[in-house]
């Protein structure tokens, strides 16, 4: 696809960009976005978007933006700034706007020290038992299905584990799963980059629900304190800010966002990880002959198949970036998979090679770095290590089914069988 430079911003086919754009959102795009990435790529690590702004396409320039502390969540103060600031009036973007993602300093600052390092290395340690028992239940729940032939690995397993790790961690009630995991999936419509009205309607209802719920855990926990990651968080916040409302208005927003941002981008990482694995029944057969390896399967599912397709910045300065002048302001949409298949910085970056020890952006990078990266982890090590040992003949059923989305990946099915 051809590409013509201008003397201050390259110029693509629009008509070109928006048919390839639409491609990635649909279930097929989404299935195999590798081809449409390589387009997008090729047009320039910077690329003009059909609105007033560009993705962001190579390895390097990728990593900068993400590492700059030029480049900003498009917060607040910047909506206020857009000509078309009603854009950004919808309930659940508004509200997403309050959290961790889209707060830059000195409140990102604040909230993130407030939490800690989560996922240090003691708290791995201390979760690493109940994942393990929460693995062992689920495999066992697949191992019954199986017995009467295909399964879905999503709905048993790829879905259920990260719900159940930081439903335990946090004192979510068993019973609450199915709500939290519905609400999110209908949440998650907010943040893709172009939703429709439908889209954002379903998204405001789940915003309400996830407000409600996350508020009366929050209240419910401060009156009946435990020896729990929430309560500490509430006594923190206690010493933090005076005004006891605003402080629990924070610790709502903080419980909610750790939930969500658990579930989705976890499961997607399961259910791609298994399949990429049983996809060469070889592969498979090598890595349980292997497994030293298993830790380098989980990096290589994580660059192969991101959960996350995109994320947004905002420049906060005049800059240039890869020779295209960007003025203030200008949104960027950082490309994960452009980014983490570029073959400047993975040789032959289609091919899923467990051996290979390369490079991805799949957490982000900077200030905004996944702050679950090392509970996903746990969780996909975990699972492979007792899947591979219980289940040395498992095969995929059907090809996997994702949903339609340009942002947030979600494989809704994978049939498994043995």
């Amino acid at each position: 696809m051809s590409v013509i430079r201008g003397t201050d911003r390259p110029v693509v086919d629009r008509r070109a960009l928006i048919s390839l754009l639409r491609k990635l959102h649909s279930a097929e795009g989404q299935a195999d976005p590798h081809p449409l990435l390589d387009q997008l790529r090729e047009m320039g690590d910077v690329v003009p978007a059909p609105w007033s702004g560009y993705f962001v396409t190579g390895y390097d320039t990728c990593n900068q933006v993400l590492r700059g502390r030029d480049w900003l969540a498009p917060d607040f103060a910047w909506q206020e700034r857009q000509d078309d600031a009603k854009k950004w009036d919808a309930l659940a973007t508004r509200e997403m706007t309050k959290t961790l993602s889209r707060l830059n300093a000195p409140e990102h600052t604040c909230q993130r020290r407030s939490l800690g390092n989560l996922f240090d290395r003691s708290t791995i340690q201390r979760l690493t038992p109940d994942v393990e028992l929460h693995t062992a239940r689920l495999l066992d729940t697949l191992g019954r299905e199986l017995a009467y032939g295909a399964a879905d690995f999503v709905n048993l397993v790829s879905e259920q584990l990260p719900i159940s790790t930081i439903g335990s961690w946090l004192g979510i009630p068993e019973s609450d799963y199915p709500h939290i995991l519905n609400i999110t999936h209908n949440q998650v419509h907010a943040q893709e980059l172009l939703p429709t009205r439908k889209q954002l309607a379903v998204s405001a209802e789940a915003t309400l629900q996830l407000r409600e719920y996350f508020t009366t855990m929050v209240r419910e926990r401060r009156a009946n304190p435990g020896h729990d990651v929430l309560t500490g968080w509430i006594h923190t916040w206690d010493g933090m800010e005076p005004d006891r409302e605003k402080a629990d208005e924070i610790l709502y927003r903080l419980t909610m966002f750790v939930t969500i941002a658990s579930l989705e981008t976890t499961a997607t990482l399961l259910s791609a990880m298994v399949r990429l694995l049983l996809e060469d029944p070889a592969r498979w057969a090598w890595l349980r002959e292997h497994p030293e390896h298993v830790d380098d399967a989980v990096e290589e599912a994580l660059r192969h198949e991101f959960p996350i397709q995109l994320n947004t910045r905002v420049a906060g300065r005049d800059t240039v970036l890869a020779g295209v002048p960007i003025p203030k302001d200008t949104m960027v949409h950082v490309m994960y998979g452009a980014a983490n298949h570029d073959p400047r910085r993975n040789q032959d970056p289609h091919a899923f090679d467990i051996l290979r020890k390369g490079s991805h952006l799949t957490f982000g990078g900077g200030v905004h770095y996944c702050l679950g990266a090392a509970l996903a982890r746990l969780e996909a090590r975990t699972l492979l290590v007792q899947l591979l040992d219980r289940f040395p003949g498992l095969r995929t059923a059907s090809a996997p089914v994702y949903a339609s989305r340009m942002v947030f990946r979600r494989i809704t099915s994978l049939s498994v069988t043995t």
